[in-house]
């Protein structure tokens, strides 16, 4: 081969090396893009026991500051680790966009490897104040502490995230517990079922999938409690879900999710429960059921019985073990640390509310 050949023949075989690093090198950009933020995107990170949070805050005009919305983020990264005794995710890529109106406006939860992903709207003319109310957050946040299910099953996420969302945030100190109870005495009749009805797993309307997945949460936290002595609840059956390794990143069979929940408290009632509703309606008298736990209407508010038969239950669900004598929640640690240069707020270990 001549001298002109192998020079063609290294030009060619240099191009190709050049091809393929070129191509590598889109791949590796592509992949990293589906996968995470880029790091300069990166505003903020807080450490929570075990668990990085990773805050990212879109450009934009917005009235909250940063540290308004690193204070919402912290909130309900508490009420989440307040319920579950600890955050449900070692990471979490929490994605704020600035839209237009004023409120947090509507999120969305994925699970990714070793963690999740919330992408979550706040309109530009939210104020503290509007941060403060919210309960989209924690709503969100719950999502990460249960495996994803089929989709027939999606009442059951929904469910969690809707019953489990305020008292989480009363747990933290975060929300008034008249409050709570008064919203959902308000709210819950939504998730019965109506005419035509054919259970959670086949009647899929958004009364039935958020609050008819409430009302399994809430009458299974009462039968737990009552087969128990108030010594466990639903609360017990979430924690042991999550402790086997059933957040949001694993596909699961909602029988195992179940099963499992069943084992941590020692009593059968997600499973019996579940097959009372899967597939046919199952009619629940709120009415009564507020009279036994001792909760009235008293306009805007509500007031508590203490002498009615099941005021234990309603106070254990409240309030854990701990009881309306609820200690306030651990504060963040003044102060903050430098991670990966980014400001990161470091909290406590992990440890329950209880």
């Amino acid at each position: 081969m001549d001298s002109g050949s192998v020079q063609s023949v290294r030009r060619s075989s240099q191009l190709a090396r050049n091809f393929c690093a070129a191509i590598l090198a889109i791949s590796i950009v592509w992949l990293a893009s589906a996968t995470a933020f880029p790091a300069d995107e990166m505003t903020s990170t807080i450490i929570i026991g075990n668990s990085r949070i990773d805050v990212n805050i879109e450009q934009g005009a917005m009235q909250s500051s940063k540290e308004d919305l690193m204070k919402w983020v912290r909130w309900a990264a508490e009420s989440v680790t307040a319920y579950y005794g600890r955050f449900p995710v070692p990471q979490l890529l929490l994605r704020i966009v600035p839209s237009d109106g004023k409120g947090v406006r509507g999120g969305r939860t994925f699970g990714r490897d070793n963690g999740g992903f919330i992408t979550i709207h706040i309109g530009k003319d939210a104020q503290f104040s509007d941060l403060a109310r919210d309960w989209m957050l924690t709503h969100e946040m719950v999502h990460l502490s249960f495996p994803s299910v089929a989709d027939n099953h999606h009442w059951i996420e929904e469910g969690i995230a809707t019953y489990v969302e305020p008292i989480a945030r009363v747990r933290a100190r975060h929300f008034d517990a008249n409050q709570m109870w008064f919203e959902v005495m308000r709210d819950l009749h939504q998730g019965l079922p109506a005419e035509g009805d054919e259970g959670l797993d086949h009647t899929h309307t958004w009364g039935r999938t958020y609050w008819g997945g409430a009302l399994f949460c809430f009458l299974a936290d009462i039968e737990i409690h009552r087969e128990t002595g108030n010594k466990k609840g639903l609360q017990d059956a979430l924690r042991g879900i999550l402790n086997a390794g059933g957040d949001i990143s694993h596909d699961w069979e909602l029988e195992k999710a179940l099963t499992i929940g069943d084992q941590a408290t020692g009593a059968p009632v997600l499973q019996n429960l579940y097959t009372k509703m899967k597939d046919q309606p199952y009619n629940v008298d709120l009415p009564a059921l507020w009279t036994q736990l001792g909760i009235e209407r008293d306009g805007n508010a509500v007031k508590f019985l203490d002498a009615a038969p099941l005021a234990k239950t309603r106070d254990a669900i409240t309030y854990g073990s701990a009881g309306p004598t609820l200690k306030p929640a651990a504060s963040a640690l003044h102060g903050s640390a430098i991670f990966a240069g980014h400001t990161t707020t470091r909290f406590p270990p992990d440890k329950s509310s209880d």
